[in-house]
Protein backbone atom coordinates (compact mmCIF):
# COMPACT_ATOMS: atom_id res chain seq x y z
CA UNK A 1 0.00 0.00 0.00
CA UNK A 2 1.41 3.75 -0.99
CA UNK A 3 -0.19 5.15 1.76
CA UNK A 4 2.30 5.78 5.13
CA UNK A 5 -0.79 6.06 7.49
CA UNK A 6 -4.84 6.83 7.87
CA UNK A 7 -6.32 8.23 9.84
CA UNK A 8 -10.00 7.51 10.83
CA UNK A 9 -12.36 9.99 13.01
CA UNK A 10 -15.08 8.76 14.34
CA UNK A 11 -15.40 5.99 16.47
CA UNK A 12 -19.16 5.31 17.07
CA UNK A 13 -21.33 2.07 16.59
CA UNK A 14 -19.91 1.63 12.78
CA UNK A 15 -16.74 3.57 12.77
CA UNK A 16 -15.74 1.54 16.04
CA UNK A 17 -16.01 -1.83 14.50
CA UNK A 18 -15.21 -0.36 11.23
CA UNK A 19 -11.39 1.00 12.79
CA UNK A 20 -10.68 -1.87 14.45
CA UNK A 21 -11.03 -3.87 11.17
CA UNK A 22 -8.84 -1.81 9.23
CA UNK A 23 -6.27 -1.74 12.69
CA UNK A 24 -6.87 -5.90 12.60
CA UNK A 25 -5.56 -5.70 8.63
CA UNK A 26 -2.33 -4.08 9.65
CA UNK A 27 -3.40 -0.81 7.97
CA UNK A 28 -0.68 2.25 9.81
CA UNK A 29 -3.61 3.34 11.98
CA UNK A 30 -4.16 6.90 13.37
CA UNK A 31 -7.93 7.54 15.00
CA UNK A 32 -9.46 10.28 16.63
CA UNK A 33 -12.97 10.90 18.91
CA UNK A 34 -14.85 13.27 20.42
CA UNK A 35 -14.69 11.13 23.40
CA UNK A 36 -10.75 10.18 23.93
CA UNK A 37 -11.46 6.62 25.79
CA UNK A 38 -12.88 5.16 22.65
CA UNK A 39 -9.62 5.88 20.31
CA UNK A 40 -7.56 4.21 23.48
CA UNK A 41 -9.51 0.81 22.21
CA UNK A 42 -8.67 0.77 19.12
CA UNK A 43 -5.47 2.25 17.49
CA UNK A 44 -3.14 5.29 18.22
CA UNK A 45 -4.72 7.76 19.39
CA UNK A 46 -4.20 11.64 17.74
CA UNK A 47 -4.29 14.46 20.08
CA UNK A 48 -6.45 16.19 18.46
CA UNK A 49 -7.69 16.67 14.66
CA UNK A 50 -5.07 18.80 13.22
CA UNK A 51 -2.51 16.01 15.06
CA UNK A 52 -4.66 13.57 12.73
CA UNK A 53 -4.61 15.62 9.31
CA UNK A 54 -1.05 16.60 9.81
CA UNK A 55 0.35 12.87 10.01
CA UNK A 56 -2.14 11.29 7.60
CA UNK A 57 -2.29 10.78 4.10
CA UNK A 58 -5.57 9.53 3.84
CA UNK A 59 -8.23 10.63 6.48
CA UNK A 60 -11.58 8.46 6.70
CA UNK A 61 -14.80 10.41 8.20
CA UNK A 62 -17.14 8.27 9.94
CA UNK A 63 -19.01 10.94 12.03
CA UNK A 64 -22.72 11.76 12.71
CA UNK A 65 -24.03 13.99 10.89
CA UNK A 66 -22.83 17.22 8.42
CA UNK A 67 -22.08 19.56 11.23
CA UNK A 68 -19.75 16.79 12.60
CA UNK A 69 -18.11 16.03 9.53
CA UNK A 70 -17.66 20.42 8.94
CA UNK A 71 -16.07 20.75 11.90
CA UNK A 72 -13.74 17.70 11.72
CA UNK A 73 -12.40 19.24 8.96
CA UNK A 74 -12.94 23.04 10.01
CA UNK A 75 -14.56 24.00 7.15
CA UNK A 76 -15.30 27.46 6.58
CA UNK A 77 -12.45 27.95 9.09
CA UNK A 78 -8.93 29.29 9.21
CA UNK A 79 -7.49 25.66 9.38
CA UNK A 80 -9.31 23.86 6.81
CA UNK A 81 -6.86 24.64 3.41
CA UNK A 82 -3.95 23.58 5.54
CA UNK A 83 -5.79 20.57 7.19
CA UNK A 84 -6.95 19.20 4.08
CA UNK A 85 -4.38 20.25 1.26
CA UNK A 86 -2.77 17.33 -0.61
CA UNK A 87 -4.77 14.83 1.49
CA UNK A 88 -7.40 12.35 0.25
CA UNK A 89 -10.86 12.32 2.53
CA UNK A 90 -13.15 9.80 2.02
CA UNK A 91 -16.44 10.14 3.60
CA UNK A 92 -18.31 7.20 4.84
CA UNK A 93 -21.62 8.89 6.60
CA UNK A 94 -24.35 9.73 5.52
CA UNK A 95 -25.48 13.51 4.64
CA UNK A 96 -27.56 14.93 2.13
CA UNK A 97 -26.27 14.67 -1.59
CA UNK A 98 -25.87 18.62 -2.08
CA UNK A 99 -23.85 18.64 1.51
CA UNK A 100 -21.41 16.64 -0.39
CA UNK A 101 -21.28 17.92 -3.45
CA UNK A 102 -20.21 21.27 -1.79
CA UNK A 103 -18.00 19.83 0.42
CA UNK A 104 -16.21 18.06 -3.07
CA UNK A 105 -16.23 21.64 -4.54
CA UNK A 106 -14.55 23.00 -1.42
CA UNK A 107 -12.16 20.20 -1.17
CA UNK A 108 -11.00 20.42 -4.57
CA UNK A 109 -10.35 24.20 -4.40
CA UNK A 110 -7.98 23.62 -1.46
CA UNK A 111 -5.92 20.97 -3.30
CA UNK A 112 -7.38 18.10 -1.58
CA UNK A 113 -8.97 14.79 -3.41
CA UNK A 114 -12.46 13.47 -2.35
CA UNK A 115 -14.26 10.48 -2.47
CA UNK A 116 -17.90 10.07 -1.17
CA UNK A 117 -18.10 6.58 0.31
CA UNK A 118 -21.51 5.75 2.62
CA UNK A 119 -21.81 2.26 3.53
CA UNK A 120 -24.61 -0.09 3.48
CA UNK A 121 -25.40 -2.37 6.58
CA UNK A 122 -25.19 -2.00 10.38
CA UNK A 123 -23.17 -2.43 13.35
CA UNK A 124 -23.28 -6.19 12.83
CA UNK A 125 -22.14 -6.21 9.58
CA UNK A 126 -19.50 -3.69 10.48
CA UNK A 127 -17.75 -5.79 13.30
CA UNK A 128 -18.04 -8.86 10.31
CA UNK A 129 -16.47 -6.18 7.69
CA UNK A 130 -19.46 -7.62 5.68
CA UNK A 131 -20.37 -3.49 4.42
CA UNK A 132 -20.85 -2.87 1.28
CA UNK A 133 -19.43 0.35 0.15
CA UNK A 134 -20.82 3.09 -2.82
CA UNK A 135 -18.55 5.16 -4.22
CA UNK A 136 -18.08 8.16 -6.16
CA UNK A 137 -16.05 10.78 -6.92
CA UNK A 138 -12.38 11.08 -9.32
CA UNK A 139 -11.40 7.58 -10.45
CA UNK A 140 -7.55 7.84 -9.55
CA UNK A 141 -8.72 9.04 -6.18
CA UNK A 142 -11.11 6.14 -5.73
CA UNK A 143 -8.19 3.97 -6.94
CA UNK A 144 -5.68 5.06 -4.46
CA UNK A 145 -7.77 3.91 -1.58
CA UNK A 146 -9.29 0.90 -3.11
CA UNK A 147 -7.31 -1.26 -0.80
CA UNK A 148 -8.76 0.01 2.24
CA UNK A 149 -12.28 -0.64 1.88
CA UNK A 150 -11.42 -4.82 1.71
CA UNK A 151 -11.14 -4.76 5.51
CA UNK A 152 -14.57 -3.53 5.75
CA UNK A 153 -16.73 -4.41 3.28
CA UNK A 154 -17.59 -7.75 0.80
CA UNK A 155 -18.71 -5.45 -1.89
CA UNK A 156 -17.53 -1.69 -3.37
CA UNK A 157 -20.09 -0.72 -6.17
CA UNK A 158 -18.43 2.40 -8.21
CA UNK A 159 -21.64 5.19 -8.61
CA UNK A 160 -20.35 7.47 -10.80
CA UNK A 161 -19.67 11.32 -9.76
CA UNK A 162 -20.32 12.81 -6.62
CA UNK A 163 -23.22 12.44 -4.83
CA UNK A 164 -24.52 9.50 -6.55
CA UNK A 165 -23.44 7.28 -4.15
CA UNK A 166 -25.36 9.14 -1.22
CA UNK A 167 -27.80 8.90 -3.34
CA UNK A 168 -27.35 5.21 -4.09
CA UNK A 169 -27.40 4.87 -0.51
CA UNK A 170 -30.91 6.87 0.77
CA UNK A 171 -32.45 4.80 -2.37
CA UNK A 172 -30.96 1.48 -0.54
CA UNK A 173 -32.64 3.09 2.78
CA UNK A 174 -35.83 3.25 1.63
CA UNK A 175 -35.92 -0.28 0.91
CA UNK A 176 -34.30 -0.80 4.41
CA UNK A 177 -37.02 1.54 6.35
CA UNK A 178 -39.95 -0.40 4.61
CA UNK A 179 -38.55 -4.21 5.01
CA UNK A 180 -37.83 -3.23 9.08
CA UNK A 181 -40.94 -0.85 9.68
CA UNK A 182 -43.15 -4.21 7.88
CA UNK A 183 -41.44 -6.70 9.88
CA UNK A 184 -42.36 -4.99 12.86
CA UNK A 185 -45.91 -4.65 12.08
CA UNK A 186 -45.63 -8.10 11.53
CA UNK A 187 -44.68 -9.46 14.68
CA UNK A 188 -46.82 -6.90 16.42
CA UNK A 189 -49.84 -8.60 13.97
CA UNK A 190 -48.86 -11.97 15.25
CA UNK A 191 -48.20 -11.19 18.75
CA UNK A 192 -51.92 -9.63 18.90
CA UNK A 193 -52.84 -13.14 17.96
CA UNK A 194 -51.12 -15.08 20.34
CA UNK A 195 -48.77 -16.90 17.74
CA UNK A 196 -45.38 -18.43 19.02
CA UNK A 197 -42.86 -15.57 17.64
CA UNK A 198 -40.04 -18.12 16.67
CA UNK A 199 -42.38 -20.49 14.77
CA UNK A 200 -42.90 -16.49 13.01
CA UNK A 201 -39.28 -16.03 12.25
CA UNK A 202 -39.14 -19.30 10.93
CA UNK A 203 -41.24 -19.51 8.29
CA UNK A 204 -39.86 -15.83 7.10
CA UNK A 205 -36.81 -17.01 7.22
CA UNK A 206 -38.06 -20.16 5.40
CA UNK A 207 -39.36 -19.10 2.08
CA UNK A 208 -39.04 -16.05 -0.59
CA UNK A 209 -38.99 -13.19 2.22
CA UNK A 210 -35.70 -14.50 3.51
CA UNK A 211 -32.78 -12.43 3.82
CA UNK A 212 -30.13 -11.30 6.41
CA UNK A 213 -32.07 -8.55 7.92
CA UNK A 214 -35.13 -10.48 8.30
CA UNK A 215 -32.75 -12.88 10.58
CA UNK A 216 -31.26 -10.41 12.69
CA UNK A 217 -34.48 -8.24 13.03
CA UNK A 218 -36.99 -10.85 13.41
CA UNK A 219 -35.16 -12.52 16.96
CA UNK A 220 -34.74 -8.75 18.26
CA UNK A 221 -38.39 -7.88 17.57
CA UNK A 222 -39.47 -11.60 18.82
CA UNK A 223 -37.21 -11.09 22.01
CA UNK A 224 -37.88 -7.10 22.49
CA UNK A 225 -34.36 -6.88 22.78
CA UNK A 226 -33.73 -3.04 21.41
CA UNK A 227 -30.08 -3.00 21.79
CA UNK A 228 -28.98 -0.66 19.07
CA UNK A 229 -27.27 -1.77 15.85
CA UNK A 230 -29.02 1.16 13.85
CA UNK A 231 -30.72 3.58 15.95
CA UNK A 232 -34.02 5.17 16.05
CA UNK A 233 -32.26 7.97 16.14
CA UNK A 234 -29.99 7.41 13.16
CA UNK A 235 -32.84 5.51 10.73
CA UNK A 236 -35.05 8.69 11.20
CA UNK A 237 -32.21 10.98 10.46
CA UNK A 238 -31.97 9.28 6.81
CA UNK A 239 -35.38 8.95 6.73
CA UNK A 240 -35.03 12.65 6.64
CA UNK A 241 -32.69 13.09 4.02
CA UNK A 242 -34.39 10.46 2.23
CA UNK A 243 -37.71 12.87 2.20
CA UNK A 244 -36.00 15.77 1.87
CA UNK A 245 -34.38 14.23 -1.52
CA UNK A 246 -37.52 12.92 -2.60
CA UNK A 247 -39.14 16.53 -2.12
CA UNK A 248 -36.09 18.17 -4.63
CA UNK A 249 -37.04 15.70 -7.03
CA UNK A 250 -41.16 16.36 -6.39
CA UNK A 251 -41.77 12.46 -5.53
CA UNK A 252 -44.35 11.13 -3.34
CA UNK A 253 -43.12 8.05 -1.12
CA UNK A 254 -45.99 6.89 0.77
CA UNK A 255 -44.77 4.33 2.31
CA UNK A 256 -41.87 5.99 3.68
CA UNK A 257 -43.81 9.21 5.27
CA UNK A 258 -45.66 6.33 7.26
CA UNK A 259 -42.63 4.91 8.61
CA UNK A 260 -41.18 8.84 9.37
CA UNK A 261 -44.08 9.35 11.28
CA UNK A 262 -43.87 5.74 13.06
CA UNK A 263 -40.08 6.50 13.85
CA UNK A 264 -40.89 10.00 15.10
CA UNK A 265 -43.43 8.34 17.03
CA UNK A 266 -41.00 5.93 19.00
CA UNK A 267 -38.54 8.44 19.36
CA UNK A 268 -41.05 11.28 21.22
CA UNK A 269 -41.25 8.07 23.22
CA UNK A 270 -37.85 8.10 24.51
CA UNK A 271 -36.25 5.13 22.90
CA UNK A 272 -34.63 7.08 20.10
CA UNK A 273 -31.25 4.95 21.38
CA UNK A 274 -33.01 1.66 20.78
CA UNK A 275 -32.41 -0.32 17.55
CA UNK A 276 -34.45 0.73 15.07
CA UNK A 277 -36.80 -2.47 16.02
CA UNK A 278 -38.51 -0.46 18.55
CA UNK A 279 -40.59 1.65 15.98
CA UNK A 280 -43.52 -1.56 17.34
CA UNK A 281 -43.76 0.53 20.23
CA UNK A 282 -44.89 3.07 18.26
CA UNK A 283 -47.50 0.27 16.30
CA UNK A 284 -48.01 -0.71 19.92
CA UNK A 285 -49.20 3.01 21.85
CA UNK A 286 -51.45 3.33 18.65
CA UNK A 287 -52.13 6.29 16.33
CA UNK A 288 -50.65 9.37 18.05
CA UNK A 289 -53.66 12.44 19.30
CA UNK A 290 -54.37 14.65 16.39
CA UNK A 291 -53.66 18.31 17.47
CA UNK A 292 -56.93 20.64 17.51
CA UNK A 293 -56.81 23.41 15.05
Amino acid sequence: MGISRVGFAGLGSMGGPMARNLARAGVPLLVWNRTPDKADQVAEAAEDVAELFARCDVVILMVKDAAAVDAVLDRGGPAFAERVRGRTIVHMGTTAPEHSRALETDLLAAGARYVEAPVSGSRVPAEAGELVAMLAGDPGAIEEVRELFGPLCRETVRCGPVPNALLMKLAVNVHLTAVVTSLAETVHFARAHGLDLGLLAGVLGAGQLASPIVRVKAPKLAEEDFAPQASIANVLANVELIAAAAGKAGLALPLLEASRALYGETARLGLGDADMVAVVKALEAGPPPHSED
